[in-house]
């Protein structure tokens, strides 16, 4: 007979700490880390969205067009001349979050071009208060997100095109960064996090990390600390103080935290088009069924997604991308909102066919079912995998009566407890209806 010990994979074990098993349970089962409360809270908000804005809003050609175009710096700054932000509202941008179902939002309040959203109070003047637009960004951001629920995470950026000591005299623009950094915890009240983006820009030098993380943990000792590992290198590990190991542009994968010294969580930060900052000529937008799919494979590994978008020129929320994050919203309302599964599962070690998944709350199972159309995509070009039966493995106990979520209609399943094999008999869609991932809610026997 297989034991209770053997049925724990890997991926079970990355979830267990947050399943509702206590540290004792843990510590029979491996060398477990507990997760510290910011940490588990976070692991729990599912999505939260990212907002690329500064002067290169004002070009519409992504947010690193400074770089890719060649700029001079003098000529890039005189982009400050005519930023007025006027349609910049922190408190709208909190409403769109509540609506499109993120409990957070992540906003850079400097990017790499060295432009700050807040008052730097002396330390530069490429800040905000040296604009037309003559108002402190973060803080409107910040009071906007807390007046709607939301939790206000600060983007900043490490690496600076702007800034001459960052490749002349490295340690006094590390102090400036520190300083900058400091700014933003002492004058915006409690914040969620700092969410860092550069290092990668300079992978052999000192950053002197633990100089800045104790800045954040002196002034705001319960914020997030987030370092971006970049593109190629997701879920890797960093300084102790890191909470949140990023997962840029790539799917998630369930975390093997045993016999680490610290509970960690993943992210993964996507965006609507292929770039972070507005583009007037990027037409290539996800459609909602693809942000849709993108937060299950995240939940699928325990992780969050940010889901990124670029504020219009003047700092308002475009139209195409504020409607999609509406429908993904109307989405993880239908499949049971904030005490369903895609805040409060946890992820398992049952294996679906393909795409197909599971995850548990509160002793009851929750299947994800991908590609249940006729076709895959709106094309109708493409085969799919359609109704019938789908299996799952490594299922440990059989479950009672299963219903789809979206309309409560009756499920038929069959168990082999001698291969731990669960099958569903799915039912496609009615007419009209398409939920992109469907989920069957399993009660337990």
């Amino acid at each position: 007979m297989i034991t209770r010990r053997e049925m724990i994979t890997k991926t079970a074990i990355s979830a267990l700490a947050a399943s509702g098993l206590n540290s004792t349970a843990l510590a029979e089962i491996s060398d477990f880390p507990t997760p510290l409360p910011r940490i588990a809270r976070f692991e729990r908000m599912g999505m939260g969205l990212f907002m690329h804005f500064g002067l290169y809003s004002q070009l519409e050609a992504g947010e690193w067009a400074e770089n890719n175009q060649g700029i001079p710096r003098d000529k890039y700054l005189e982009l400050m001349k005519t930023f007025t932000a006027k349609d910049f509202h922190g408190r709208n941008f909190a409403r769109l979050a509540k609506r499109a179902g993120a409990k957070y939002i992540t906003l850079t309040s400097r990017h790499h071009e060295g432009f700050s959203l807040y008052d730097t109070r002396g330390l530069s003047t490429l800040d905000v208060m040296h604009t037309p637009c003559g108002r402190d960004l973060i803080k409107d951001f910040a009071d906007g997100c807390r007046a709607e629920g939301i939790m206000p995470v600060f983007y900043h950026t490490t690496l600076d095109w702007n800034d001459a000591r960052f490749n002349s005299d490295f340690p006094a623009y590390l102090q400036y960064l520190r300083d900058s950094v400091e700014i933003l915890c002492t004058h915006y009240g409690k914040i969620g996090g700092l969410w860092f983006d550069g290092n990668w820009s300079k992978p052999n030098a000192d950053w002197q990390e633990d100089k800045l993380y104790g800045v954040i943990r002196k002034h705001q000792p319960e914020a997030l600390i987030i370092n971006n590992t970049g593109i190629g290198a997701g879920g890797k590990l960093g300084n102790p103080e890191i909470d949140v190991v990023t997962f840029e542009r790539g799917r998630p994968i369930a975390l093997d935290r045993r016999g680490h010294p610290k509970y960690v969580v993943g992210e993964m930060c996507h965006t609507l088009n292929f770039h972070w900052g507005t583009a007037a000529k990027d037409f290539n937008y996800l459609s909602p069924a693809h942000v849709i799919e993108e937060l299950c494979y995240a939940r699928r590994a325990g992780a969050n997604l940010l889901m990124n978008f670029g504020p219009t020129a003047t700092g308002g929320i475009p139209e195409y991308e504020g409607a999609a994050l509406h429908k993904v919203g109307d989405w993880i309302r239908l499949t049971g909102g904030d005490a369903g599964p895609i805040y409060q599962g946890r992820p398992t070690s049952i294996v679906g066919e393909g795409d197909d998944f599971a995850l548990e709350l509160n002793g009851d199972l929750y299947l994800f079912i991908f590609q249940l159309t006729a076709v895959s995509d709106t094309r109708a070009v493409t085969a799919s995998r359609g109704a019938g039966k789908r299996i799952f493995k490594g299922v440990d106990q059989k479950y009672g009566s299963a219903i789809w979520l979206d309309n409560g209609q009756q499920l038929s399943s069959e168990y082999d407890n001698s291969s731990a094999q669960l099958t569903l008999d799915t039912t496609g869609y009615p007419y009209g209806t398409n939920t992109v991932v469907r989920i069957a809610k399993m009660r337990r026997g």
